[in-house]
């Protein structure tokens, strides 16, 4: 695949990106608030998630993000960024948890067009096969993979 254009500022349609073409997000800082919140959302309450005791008992220096958490932030981070895909609906995404996330990482997103897929039944919307590739303040790759979007042509 072909280095893209690092997109400026504004709105893309699936005929003004390339495949290659990138977006580079803002940052987030995950904080224990947000473990929280997001805990009495889901129900999800596992204990690494809730008690840095528990945590440490599985090996980890203290609470864990929950990786579902991470990838709202991730899908939150892409709707903020200055440039935006011109999207009518997210079709799935394709995701692996690469490695923990704690308390106070910042996390920012380097967001790929990957592929470009013309819809059949309505020449007015496209795909995009977008690749995320989510890093923290150490440069260190936590969450990666992938997002269809449907987008305006």
């Amino acid at each position: 695949m072909s280095r893209g254009r690092d997109l400026n500022a504004g709105r893309y349609s699936f005929a003004a990106v390339e495949v290659g073409d990138r977006v580079q997000t803002g940052l987030v800082t995950v904080t224990g608030e947000a473990i929280d919140r997001f805990a009495d959302l889901s129900g999800d309450r596992f204990a690494i998630h809730m008690d840095d005791d528990a945590a440490r008992a599985k090996g980890f220096p203290g609470r864990v993000a929950h990786g579902l958490l991470v990838l709202s932030l991730v899908d939150g981070l892409k709707n903020q960024a200055p440039a935006q895909f011109d999207a009518i609906a997210s079709l799935g995404w394709d995701w692996t948890f690469s490695a923990p996330v704690f308390i106070g990482d910042v996390l920012e997103v380097e967001i790929t067009v990957l592929e470009k897929i013309e819809s059949r039944s309505n020449p007015a919307r496209g795909i995009l096969r977008l690749g995320f590739v989510v890093t923290d303040q150490n440069g260190d790759t936590v969450q990666r993979g992938t997002n269809k979007l449907m987008v305006h042509c």
